[in-house]
């Protein structure tokens, strides 16, 4: 049988599939359950709004009394209750599931963010150890500090005296690809230094294979993408040649920290400390490597943009930032030490705030996908006060709509859903108000579960601490020392949904250099 007709066949069957699976969902008719849970978003209307998605969703879901619909794509919700329900209460009925796994086990193998069962808590139980020392909090500051001070700083200075424009998202990518890979195993690509050569081949397959493994959940059944990696053809010939470049760096490193290990020369990276804990296999430390540069590659960059943008609407919001920056600068014990201590970072609690909120209306993974081990009912959320009548209920509780979910049956959450939702948030949750996360001056965190950013339960963000301190010295240390001036700054900035959230067409800024330097507390 010829190519061409393999090919010719291939979309038909897709879409004869897609209509039978369409067409037996309705005969069958909704499951039965109480009218609280909306049922919505046919196949016909996916396809209409599938270049919308996430307003999609978050439209449907507002006309939601319980914040939970059933779509073609699975039930989807942003109660919280739900939410608690899926990644803490009933987490080993919820795992990530052969369809998601599958997508990415060319790329990620069975790395830490790619598993499930007890080859996850083998990784996790490793992971958090490492992660959760002061160590390796300082490691990843002082690498912060050397790309900014090094690299960052002199591009924005050489940008404001040349009176040039620069793409703020871009130059911030560059920085975190930088910081991720030195922070994982301790080599430094150079993305903002201009590449090295063997860097740049590294940085440029691993976000193209990256985009490619998203292709792949374009598809609506596996066997669309896996026909054409069978025949090695399309997208998939280049998938499979981007990631043998990416896994040729990877084990190069792996190998070159195994022999240096042999003769104590380890270094505080996560590879050295996975390493130093076990005789792992080069696959399995390549997996966690690859995951983790996956991970920490563009979600602080993206977040890092969507601030930048939202602070330049927002005059006094930046101007409160740099009163918290110069009261910090001022208890220094060396005011004309450029870069700010760990201690120092984790004191502006009012920059925590306005990243925080950036990340409410922001998250850099909007949407979220669990699938269901076996048949399970969701609670709503629905809230009964103490004292009201049902009965009379002796404290506060939440009743059950029986939003059924079957087996096999995907369930997502929407962070950037739940960020816009008023019974989460109240009537100002459009606003960027960082003063919502405030009480008498000192930060304070939300539920995990109403606030999902970091994910929630067993599998908590190990890297959230880690991405503050990032996010926090980076922003610190451009407010400090230079004016941005975000480009048509009036202009609503739309989101541009891939696998993360970044801001669409990227953020072009001009920059201005500020008098006053570190040691100069202004008045």
């Amino acid at each position: 049988m010829d190519l061409s007709f393999l090919l010719s066949l291939a979309l038909p069957l897709t879409l004869l599939a897609l209509t039978i699976l369409y067409f037996s969902n309705h005969r069958r008719g909704p499951a039965k359950k109480p009218n609280s849970t909306a049922r919505a978003g046919s196949f016909s209307e996916l396809i209409r709004n599938s270049h919308r998605i996430l307003e999609w969703t978050t439209e449907l879901l507002a006309t939601s009394p319980t914040g939970t619909v059933t779509t073609f794509m699975g039930v989807v919700t942003s109660n919280p209750s739900n939410v608690e329900h899926v990644l803490k209460n009933r987490f080993d009925n919820y795992p990530k599931g052969d369809r998601s796994t599958t997508i990415l086990a060319d790329f990620l193998g069975r790395g830490i963010f790619n598993s499930d069962g007890d080859h996850w808590k083998l990784q996790r139980k490793t992971a958090s150890l490492e992660f959760n020392t002061k160590t390796i909090r300082t490691f990843i500051l002082d690498n912060v500090h050397r790309e900014v001070a090094g690299r960052l700083l002199p591009i924005l200075s050489a940008t404001a005296a040349a009176g040039e424009v620069l793409d703020l998202q871009d130059l911030l990518e560059r920085l975190a690809f930088d910081n991720v890979c030195k922070v994982a195993f301790n080599e430094d690509p150079a993305r903002l230094a201009g590449d090295t050569d063997e860097g740049r081949e590294f940085a440029h397959a691993f976000e193209e294979a990256t985009n490619l493994c998203i292709q792949r959940y374009r598809h609506p059944f596996l066997f669309s993408w896996k026909l054409q990696r069978f025949l090695g053809i399309g997208s998939e010939k280049l998938l499979k040649e981007k990631i043998a470049t990416v896994h040729r760096f990877a084990m190069r490193v792996v190998r070159a920290r195994k022999r240096a290990g042999a003769f104590g020369g380890l270094g505080d990276d996560l590879l050295s400390r996975f390493i130093a804990e076990a005789d792992y296999s080069d696959e399995f430390l390549r997996d966690i490597i690859i995951s983790f540069v996956l991970a920490g590659r563009d979600t602080t960059s993206a977040t890092l943009t969507w601030f930048f943008w939202l602070i330049s609407t927002r005059p006094d919001v930046k101007n409160r930032i740099m009163d918290e920056i110069r009261s910090v600068r001022s208890k220094k014990p060396n005011p004309a030490e450029p870069m700010f201590a760990l201690e120092e970072v984790r004191e502006m609690d009012y920059l925590h705030a306005a990243l925080s909120e950036t990340l409410r209306l922001y998250p850099p993974v909007p949407l979220q996908t669990r699938e269901c081990a076996a048949d399970d009912v969701l609670p709503d959320g629905t809230r009964v006060s103490k004292g009201r009548v049902t009965r009379e209920c002796a404290a506060d509780d939440v009743l059950p709509d029986g939003t059924r979910v079957s087996k096999g049956r995907v369930v997502m959450y929407s962070s950037y859903a739940m960020g816009r939702t008023e019974r989460i948030w109240g009537k100002d949750c459009q606003e960027f108000k960082p003063e919502r996360w405030m009480e008498n001056g000192v930060f304070q965190p939300k539920s995990p579960f109403r606030f999902p950013v970091f994910h929630g339960g067993p599998r908590m963000c190990l890297g959230k601490d880690m991405a503050y301190i990032q996010m926090k010295a980076v922003a610190a240390s451009v407010i400090e020392r230079f004016e941005v001036e975000v480009v048509d700054k009036e202009k609503q900035r739309e989101p541009d949904f891939t696998m993360i959230l970044r801001v669409k067409g990227g953020l072009p800024v001009s920059v201005r250099e500020k008098r006053a330097w570190p040691g100069m507390v202004a008045a």
